[in-house]
């Protein structure tokens, strides 16, 4: 998957805000499992079990009106007693600021439904998600932000995609993350 943002196209100016809402929406891209879905796994493990551990990385957040930015993101995930949800932690710097952001996520037959709070600005929101056959496809809702996200994991490496669809000043967010 190519990890390039198109920074000839964006233009602007930077806020700290944007990089917040931005990064909580990578944040909720990571809260899915990343395996193709099917029968075997549906009995024998959960589907968050791909996620579980500690995963880092890079990529580029781009903007409408300034030039897009390198990010770098850590992200922790637990599994809950019964499996069928994850609890995730996540990390996220730029030149201009840090994230964090606190993610509650549940599974039932294929479908995601969640809660996310970025804890440093306070903003928080709903995620609503399915099972694809390469990954994910992530909705995000909440009173500053909308988006459409997609998660691709292969063995221990996350690629994630994020279209904006409400944001004045942000286009997308493209982010590889590895295990460990």
């Amino acid at each position: 998957m190519n990890a390039r943002v198109d920074i000839r196209t964006m233009k602007g100016q930077f806020t700290m805000r944007s990089i917040t809402i931005a990064s909580l929406l990578a944040a909720l891209l990571f809260v899915a499992p990343a395996l193709p879905w099917n029968e075997a796994q549906a009995v024998t493990a959960s589907p968050f079990a791909p996620l579980l551990g500690r995963w880092s990385g890079i990529g580029m957040i781009g903007y409408k009106e300034s030039p897009a930015e390198k990010i770098k993101c850590r992200a922790t995930y637990l599994l809950t007693d019964t499996e069928d949800e994850l609890k995730q932690t996540i990390r996220c710097a730029t030149a201009g600021g840090s994230v964090e952001i606190i993610s509650n996520v549940k599974e039932t037959a294929g479908k995601l439904t969640g809660h996310w709070k970025e804890t440093i600005h306070n903003f928080e929101g709903d995620l609503t998600g399915d099972v694809t056959p390469k990954g994910f496809h992530v909705v995000i809702q909440g009173g500053d932000v909308a988006a459409n996200m997609d998660i691709v994991v292969n063995n221990d490496k996350q690629a994630v995609e994020i279209q904006f669809t409400n944001s004045s000043s942000l286009i997308g967010m493209t982010l590889v993350m590895t295990r460990g």
